[in-house]
């Protein structure tokens, strides 16, 4: 019955935030605190992801820019799928793993952070892009899922991963974005206290 699967959905996307909201809540509060840190100092937060996890990182940057909850000042951030003539050159002069590599080398410097965001935890693209984090002196945090991949593993003690433990592409890709809300709010609130 088509009932019972919506119920199924609407019940396994709870359980899987839940389980984030257990073990990633101080991690969440950390990462929050590098992002203030990083604006504090002047710096701006650079997003990207494949598909999906693009849209959540526009999504993030937009609120930046624009406002969460509560009018603000705009903050500075760059979503790194945004730009359809950089993206296309690139992928077609080099290829397209380099996408954001490059970007993150012609805009990026410390103390910049880079929000990486993949489902999977396998996208190349994603493991070059904090490389090249890496070598700009950024922080990386990222999200993942499953059991983080390549990307977790290009990841150093500076780092935060955020990783929702399911295999569920759809369930990590709702948590994700409760997690991006959870950062802008901290975001907010950090830099400009309670105003809701």
């Amino acid at each position: 019955m088509s009932l019972s699967r919506i119920e199924t959905i609407f019940k396994t996307s709870i359980a899987v935030k839940q389980a984030a909201l257990d073990c990633l809540a101080q991690d969440i509060l950390k990462a929050s605190e590098k992002m203030v840190q990083c604006l504090l100092n002047e710096g701006k937060i650079m997003a990207c992801g494949n598909g999906g996890s693009a849209a959540d990182s526009q999504h993030f940057t937009s609120e930046l820019v624009n406002r969460f909850e509560a009018e603000r000042p705009a903050l500075p951030a760059i979503a790194l799928t945004t730009d359809s003539s950089a993206i296309t050159s690139i992928a077609n002069d080099y290829q397209y793993d380099e996408v954001f590599t490059r970007q993150i080398h012609a805009l990026g410097r410390e103390p910049d952070v880079l929000l990486a965001i993949s489902t999977s935890g396998q996208s190349n693209s994603i493991v070059q892009a904090i490389a090249a984090a890496h070598e700009r002196e950024m922080s990386v945090i990222a999200l993942t899922g499953k059991d983080g991949g390549p990307v977790a593993l290009e990841l150093d003690d500076n780092d935060i991963e955020l990783r929702v433990l399911s295999e569920q592409t759809a369930r990590i890709q709702e948590t994700h974005i409760t997690i991006i809300h959870a950062l802008c709010d901290q975001i907010d609130f950090q830099l400009f206290g309670a105003q809701l």
